[in-house]
């Protein structure tokens, strides 16, 4: 299994941007489909964004379409969500996830930490 550790979380008001970064360990990382999951308090992980091994492939839940961006640099081994607009109801915490095959589902066979994302009104 890959290991992930994200970073670049914080507080932003609303209508801000925040971009978000997961470093993986190993040598096959572009086999990797990569995603981001979000969980706020109560409520189960759900999905945001996720992108192909080659990146050529992307994929965003409908409440985030046009304001995030998910990429990849397979050289530095690492995925970014760019997170645009910014809206209290974004408030999560916010894992890097991989797994072989890309799925919205939540059973990714490896998971970050979490980093928390808070937007105030």
């Amino acid at each position: 299994q890959v290991q992930l550790v994200e970073s670049g979380g914080g507080l932003v008001q609303a209508g801000g941007s925040l971009i978000l970064s997961c470093a993986a360990s190993g040598r096959t990382f572009s086999s990797y489909a990569m995603g981001w999951f979000r969980q706020a308090p109560g409520k189960e992980r759900e999905f945001v964004a996720a992108i192909n091994g080659n990146g050529g492939n992307t994929y965003y839940t409908a409440s985030v379409k046009g304001r995030f961006t998910i990429s990849r640099d397979n050289a530095k081994n690492t995925v970014y969500l760019q997170m645009n607009s910014l809206k209290p109801e974004d408030t999560s915490i916010y894992y890097c996830a991989a797994n072989w095959v890309l799925t919205t589902a939540p059973g990714w066979a490896s998971w970050g930490q979490g980093t928390q994302v808070t937007v105030s009104s």
